[in-house]
């Protein structure tokens, strides 16, 4: 068989449509087995990459992912990151007052401390196998810790649609406790870019203020200007297109500044989103202007990318495999226990707060973005990277069987049941969730 020459502008849109055709199909197979689109994209970019096509057809892997297209491909999912990351925080509502703020809050915080903690312990372990000697070990140590305690917000948001959830006692929680966790865990992780891009005390010292003035001028006056912007250029027909324009270079500006910083792009985008007034229905139309070439074309660019990274034969040794299963059991028992202790606490039966223990153990998209992040710096090596991917699917994955599980042995009644007797018809106003990819 000849070998294929691809290059430039054919190169990627053939990239593009092995991505999207390989991820769909797997989607129908994902879909089946009521697992979220995300694991099918995720598994994917791993199919795509070194782990399986590179494996048994390595000539149509570097044909098709040749090295000197990773730049254009790296460039393009970062591009899509930042508008997902955008749109993330456009779906946080920062008031959420009505919800049991202040348990949720309680547990949130118990989720994120509990995991970060293991994952700091774990850490002492595993820096001198696995960690690169030019590593300073507080920058490992952060990163094993955000990475064990971080949830998927929008992944979580559709499970709990898709379980009829959305409405319930539980799911109200859930949904705060993830907004929290989002928040809290971006800022952790900003606080770990920071660590990690700056040995010295003093340059790690400039970063931090530099990124509070990023946030008190985007509270009280980039936030203050935005509301006067949703007053006067939304109309009937939806949020004219400059004002879309203008709302794009702020976040492309935003984005870039806190690069510049030295917190990464993506926390940005994420606050730009996050302060956004609700309120004047700028956050729905830009939503329903996004989401769709979002989620469908630039979100399984960056699986693919990150499978590309993910060399499942770095892990091809007991030990290793014994570690890995260590991973997965660390991250379940301290963002599952960690969640589902603090809600029995705060009174809640324990079929709710296991419902809550499972819901806050979705890791998904946003672990993945955590991880290229840490790979990118140099701080977690290849064969962690692997690990903690493979951790990353199979805590997500084991949501909706464990969520199966939970409704079966439920022996309460059907009034304090943690799930509703009939299928809620509306969506609650808490997160939009209406799109059918998620």
């Amino acid at each position: 068989m000849p070998h294929l020459e691809l290059g430039g502008l054919t190169l990627l849109l053939a990239q593009i449509a092995a991505v999207m055709f390989v991820s769909r199909m797997i989607g129908v197979v994902a879909r089946w087995v009521g697992q979220p689109l995300v694991i099918a994209e995720v598994i994917a970019g791993i199919v795509l990459g070194p782990s399986l096509l590179g494996w048994m057809w390595p000539e149509a892997m570097t044909t098709l992912f040749p090295e000197s297209s990773l730049t254009v491909l790296r460039m393009l999912s970062q591009i899509g990151l930042v508008l997902f990351m955008f749109l993330v925080g456009l779906k946080l509502d920062l008031k959420l007052s009505e919800v049991r703020t202040g348990e949720s809050v309680f547990i949130s915080h118990a989720s994120i401390i509990v995991p970060f903690a293991l994952g700091a312990v774990a850490s002492w372990w595993l820096y001198a196998a696995y960690a690169a000697p030019e590593v300073p070990f507080l920058s490992f140590l952060l990163f094993m810790g955000i990475s064990m305690s971080v949830t998927a917000f929008p992944v979580l948001a559709r499970i709990l649609e898709e379980h009829h959830l959305i409405e319930s006692r539980v799911g109200a929680i859930a949904i705060v406790c993830a907004a929290v966790d989002d928040v809290t865990a971006w800022c952790l992780l900003a606080l770990v870019v920071a660590v990690a891009n700056n040995q010295s005390i003093a340059s790690a010292s400039w970063t931090t203020v530099l990124a509070l003035v990023f946030i008190l001028v985007m509270v009280f006056l980039v936030r203050p200007l935005l509301r006067i912007l949703g007053t006067r250029f939304v109309g009937q027909e939806g949020l004219m297109p400059s004002a879309v324009a203008l709302i794009l270079l702020l976040l492309f500006a935003s984005s870039a500044l806190t690069e510049l910083i030295g917190i990464h792009a993506l926390f940005g985008a994420f606050f730009f989103g996050a302060i956004l007034p609700k309120e004047a229905k700028i956050a729905k139309f830009l939503v329903e202007r996004l989401e769709t070439v979002t989620v469908v074309l630039f979100l399984p660019l960056f699986f693919a990318y990150s499978g590309l990274r993910t060399q499942i034969g770095l892990v091809n040794q007991v030990d290793e495999w014994l570690v890995t299963g260590m991973l997965i059991l660390i991250a379940t028992l301290g963002k599952f226990g960690g969640s589902a202790v603090a809600a029995r606490l705060t009174g809640l039966r324990w079929s709710e707060a296991s419902v809550i223990g499972i819901l806050m153990n979705t890791r998904g998209l946003m672990e993945l973005v955590v991880l290229n992040i840490g790979l990118d710096l140099g701080v977690i090596s290849p064969t962690i990277f692997t690990m903690l991917v493979l951790m990353a699917l199979v805590t997500t994955i084991a949501t909706t069987p464990a969520l199966l599980c939970i409704r079966f042995f439920d022996r309460s009644t059907k009034a304090s049941s943690p799930f509703p007797v009939q299928p809620q018809t509306s969506i609650s106003s808490v997160v939009p969730v209406k799109n059918p990819c998620r």
